[in-house]
């Protein structure tokens, strides 16, 4: 079967009271015995186009039982903004044949039929408008091309998609002027579908972009119960993905709503946090009940971001939902001003012929003036008063003929100049240099749709208006969108007012602008952007915490563990901070971490370096004191070349504590022990020696016994010499194998944490042998004193040493567990304080009485009075 007789079954088969029979046509013959519901406009033409226009938003029920013919049924709520649409048709139709550069030896006509907003009634008029309208069809007429090639519509996706699927197998073209789904954009399911109005696509990327630069991350989305809705929250959804953007709540709007099911998701709008709510509906019909019960319960805390489906829709705008509605933000189709358009507007007026020749316009005229033109006992009785025929459509007086909002109307526009300079292109088609079967041109007066969609895909034109236009390879146009926002004026109405645009096409980079100063904001928020987020920002310091179970927008804020920084407001996650950097109190900023030893600006080490000078300028003056009186009987007593030696290891014992204040150094690390090491050990080699003597001296008590002579002067250096030198070979060896070096060791002071600078021993077995030598020398000393303490009272060394070795033995006893548990650089203080401690020991305990005999009591500082008992 040829093509239009497939149409022709398609719709016999789909449009109620349509049967096949055998009515004179012939055997087999379709015979059409109701016509559809809806009604049309026509005027004849070389080329008849077609249109699909929502004049009425309520369609009549489906006739489901098919038992009876159904009679015509009407359908209801008439739609100015829609018969405007159809308008502009015919005023693009007239323009172009008035034109004498385009298209000059064709007229163009037209078809245009109310759709009733409803898909099946939709789909009727277009076969009714492909197939003619003949009673039947026979065989014989199969060659017959359709009566109209090419269709300007539908307005809505979900009717667009069920024409386009009908007719796009017959390679039918499409032209939309506001069915904006991008599910039409797939060129292998809906190959002829055109249109005019940019892809929901490109909105969706505009809405995201708006949502993200005004810092909205906690939305609502709605959605009307149809393709529209349902691939534009698809897309915005895509188009969100990881921008940091989350919603609430995603309500879908029933095409034929209950009273429970409205107030569920105006009670869902009103209860939750997001201030923001995202609607990609279409306000017609039954969906502007939602609105009604938003503005019933008084919702007026939410700013509202609208599709381009109502954005500009005037009945929305009404001054009763402008408490709930105003500052309403959202993406219109591009405007234009049509020289010409208004005065064609306001030309209509119903004359004798007016229901033959527009069936719309004594709906329009009854509804804009409210008067009845019904001339039956029924209309005058009505409640409308009856019309004069004196009243004259004004500009701006009704939706109508409102043309200060052109965009879906100058969609309609174009898509008659598309249609128009593709025919233009086929009447400029030479033959042989045509396209189709060797070069052959298409037949104007019989265009096949094929050859319409071919041409359509090339068409570059400028409308009469300046604007560049094209179709992509999708069928597309490229998208411009201006940005509007409700203003309420000082007479109560709504003001569409532009604030910014976005324009944006496949491989080119997207223009996005919206002028802040212009926008006045919804929700109550005045100048001030609202604030639209499940919790606040973090602030610095913290980082984000996702609550469990709940978006990624829904987070506690936790503050950031030690060593790691937030310094911005939001942050997802801490910083951690470089090496030998820390964290300040308020996690907001690294900060250099606290260098931490014994150092000469400290009051600690100023005041153990005052203690060391003193110590040694103590020792100085002893020494001074023995050697200016080195000829006394004291002195001689006490062997004065010995204790000028116990004076010089004092006086270094105590300045080699200056090398343990300052930064760590690898000289001063190895200085520190070996120094104390073998001052110490020199030192006690000293006392030791000083000790035998006297030990000897006055205990050998056998006759004869001579015991002195093995402890004679150059034997008592060579003793020291011995001791001191063992400690020197283990100071080599110790700094040979493993000397102790700087180190860094992580701690805190107080709350703050600090690198503690200081010397590791580097072998512990060294520094034990070290301390370990010194405490055998000193035991040895202290027991060797112990025995010698019972000497002549004049003559008291013995117990002088005694008193120096416990009060020295007693201080490093005690430096162990005061060493270990010291934290930092109180580690280094106590080990020069024990150093100090026993040093100053050694010095008072065995200088200070000989001092004060030298210097005080000088009559005792005789040999008689040495040698008295």
């Amino acid at each position: 079967m040829c093509l239009w007789g497939w149409l022709w079954l398609l719709y016999c088969l789909h449009v109620p009271g349509s049967v096949w029979g055998l009515d004179g046509g012939g055997e087999g013959a379709c015979r059409l015995i109701a016509k559809p519901v809806s009604g049309s406009v026509f005027r004849a033409g070389d080329v008849v186009i077609g249109g699909l226009f929502p004049i009425h938003v309520e369609a009549p029920l489906p006739e489901q039982e098919f038992r009876s013919i159904k009679g015509n049924s009407t359908c209801t709520i008439f739609n100015q903004r829609a018969y405007r649409w159809l308008q502009t048709m015919i005023f693009a139709v007239e323009e172009i044949n008035r034109d004498p550069a385009l298209l000059p030896n064709l007229t163009l006509g037209f078809l245009a039929a109310d759709t009733c907003l409803s898909e099946g009634t939709t789909l009727g008029a277009a076969l009714a408008m492909v197939t003619g309208k003949e009673a039947s069809v026979v065989g014989t007429e199969c060659g017959t091309t359709p009566d109209v090639p090419v269709i300007i519509g539908d307005a809505r996706s979900s009717a667009s998609i069920v024409v386009a699927q009908t007719l796009g197998p017959f390679d039918l073209p499409m032209v939309s002027y506001f069915a904006t789904c991008a599910c039409l954009s797939d060129t292998w399911r809906y190959p002829s579908f055109f249109r005019t109005v940019p892809s929901d696509a490109f909105q969706a990327r505009g809405m995201a972009k708006l949502l993200r630069q005004l810092g909205w991350v906690w939305v609502g989305l709605l959605s009307g119960d149809g393709d529209y809705g349902k691939f534009g929250v698809q897309l915005l959804l895509q188009e969100l993905q990881g921008s940091g953007v989350c919603v609430a709540y995603s309500e879908v709007i029933p095409k034929v709503p209950s009273k429970r099911q409205i107030r569920h998701i105006a009670d869902t709008i009103r209860g939750s946090t997001a201030r923001v709510v995202v609607a990609f509906v279409g306000f017609t019909g039954h969906s502007g009940a939602l609105m009604e019960e938003v503005v019933r319960q008084n919702i007026t805390d939410k700013q509202w971001i609208a599709s381009e489906a109502w954005v500009t829709y005037s009945t929305i705008a009404a001054p009763k939902n402008l408490p709930s509605l105003a500052g309403t933000i959202g993406f219109a189709l591009k405007k234009a001003d049509i020289p010409g358009l208004g005065p064609f507007l306001t030309r209509l007026h119903p004359d004798g012929n007016y229901q033959k020749s527009d069936p719309f316009l004594w709906e329009l005229w009854e509804e804009m003036f409210g008067c009845s033109l019904g001339v039956d006992l029924s209309m005058t009785l009505s409640s409308r008063r009856q019309c004069t025929g004196s009243e004259v459509i004004r500009e701006g007086e009704s939706q109508y003929a409102d043309v200060s909002q052109l965009r879906a109307s100058y969609n309609v526009y174009k898509a008659v100049y598309a249609i128009a300079y593709a025919i233009q292109d086929m009447v400029a088609c030479r033959p042989g240099d045509g396209v189709f079967n060797g070069g052959q041109c298409p037949d104007i007066r019989k265009l096949q749709p094929s050859q319409i969609v071919h041409y359509l895909r090339g068409v570059n034109f400028s409308t009469p208006v300046g604007e560049s236009f094209h179709f992509d390879m999708n069928g597309d146009p490229p998208a411009s969108y201006d940005i509007i926002n409700w203003h309420v004026t000082p007479e109560g109405t709504a003001e569409f007012v532009q604030v910014g645009h976005f324009l944006s096409s496949e491989g080119s980079d997207d223009q996005f602008h919206i002028d802040m100063d212009k926008v006045v904001w919804g929700g109550g928020s005045g100048d001030e952007v609202p604030v639209s987020v499940c919790s606040a920002d973090c602030p610095p310091g913290t980082r984000h915490a996702v609550q469990k179970g709940r978006p990624e927008c829904c987070f506690d804020c936790l503050s950031c563990a030690e060593g790691e920084i937030s310094n911005t407001t939001g942050s997802v996650e801490c910083i951690r901070c470089p090496e030998r950097f820390w964290s300040n109190p308020d996690r907001t900023a690294c900060i250099p971490q606290l260098v931490d030893f014994l150092s000469y600006s400290d009051t600690m080490g100023v005041i153990l370096s005052v203690i060391s000078v003193s110590g040694a300028t103590l020792t100085a003056g002893a020494l001074a004191t023995f050697l200016y009186h080195r000829h006394t009987a004291l002195v001689k007593a006490n062997n004065s070349e010995i204790s000028f030696l116990l004076l010089l290891s004092l006086k270094i014992c105590f300045l080699c504590a200056l090398v343990f204040i300052g930064q760590p150094k690898p000289w001063t690390c190895m200085l520190r022990h070996t120094l104390f090491g073998i001052s110490f050990v020199f030192c006690i080699s000293c006392l030791l020696s000083r000790t035998v003597v006297v030990l000897v001296a006055f205990r050998a008590t056998l006759p004869g016994e001579n015991l002195m002579r093995y402890f004679s002067p150059t034997q008592q250096r060579m003793g020291i010499s011995l001791c001191t030198l063992i400690q020197v070979l283990i100071c080599v060896l110790w700094l040979a194998l493993a000397p102790p070096q700087p180190a860094e060791r992580r701690g805190r002071e107080g709350r703050g944490p600090r690198v503690v600078l200081e010397c590791e021993v580097g072998s512990v077995v060294g520094f034990s042998l070290v301390l370990g030598y010194i405490g055998l020398l000193a035991s040895l000393c202290l027991l060797l004193a112990f025995l010698a303490r019972k000497l002549p009272d004049n003559f008291n060394e013995a117990k002088l040493i005694t008193f120096s070795m416990l009060i020295f033995c007693a201080v490093w006893i005690s430096f162990i567990p005061a060493y270990v548990s010291s934290p930092g650089k109180y580690t280094v203080a106590v080990e020069i304080f024990a150093i100090l401690a026993s040093s100053f020991g050694l010095l008072f305990c065995l200088f200070a009485p000989k001092c004060y005999i030298i210097l005080l009591r000088p009559e005792r500082n005789t040999k008689k009075h040495m040698m008295s008992k």
